[in-house]
């Protein structure tokens, strides 16, 4: 059993970053009104992809490269610049793309995952078949709690009235910023 201590460690400790990401998610999905369903969805398929790759990754495929998984913050930064330039136009036909497409969600998560990358695949190389799916289940159980924790960390009146105000703006520039990090190997690789 000492391997679910440590998937709740590795969890824990490499998707605390996740949680700024979901609250600023479900901040946006609130002050625009719409539910937090794409963000959880989102969460859950890219996190999925994460852990599918660190599995084939420790069969024996190999880790990316951290130059290449840093190449993955080109894509929140494509994210915000988008939601930034729908703000700018005023198009306010559907609410941002970041909030109500689960996929937008999905591809920040995966582009954010230099870290989980660069731990799970030697974590997971060796273990049995048994020990990874325990540690899977545990990481989705997990993925469930983040998202829980990142909603009730936007429950606040205050909160949800600064992001109502300031998101427009906040939004794109904290997108550009994630991926700016990812790029420069602030965030993992």
């Amino acid at each position: 059993m000492g391997w679910l201590w440590q998937a709740i460690v590795l969890f824990t400790v490499t998707n605390i970053d996740d949680l700024i990401v979901l609250a600023l998610f479900f901040a946006r999905a609130r002050a625009v009104g719409v539910g937090g369903r794409a963000v959880v969805l989102g969460q859950y398929a890219g996190f999925l992809v994460i852990v599918a790759g660190c599995l084939v990754g420790a069969a024996g495929a190999g880790a990316l490269p951290s130059r290449v998984i840093r190449l993955l913050g080109v894509i929140p930064i494509l994210l915000g610049l988008w939601v930034g330039w729908r703000e700018w136009r005023g198009d306010e036909d559907s609410p941002a793309p970041a909030v109500s497409s689960w996929w937008a969600v999905a591809g920040v998560t995966v582009a954010n995952s230099g870290d989980n990358i660069g731990v799970y695949v030697p974590a997971f190389a060796g273990r049995s078949v048994a020990v990874l799916a325990g540690f899977t289940l545990v990481f989705l159980v997990l993925v469930g709690v983040w998202c829980l924790i990142g909603r009730v960390l936007t429950g606040h009146p205050a909160v949800t009235s600064a992001v109502h105000r300031w998101g427009d703006v906040l939004t794109p520039l904290a997108l550009i910023g994630i991926g700016c990090a990812i790029l420069t190997g602030l965030f993992g690789g």
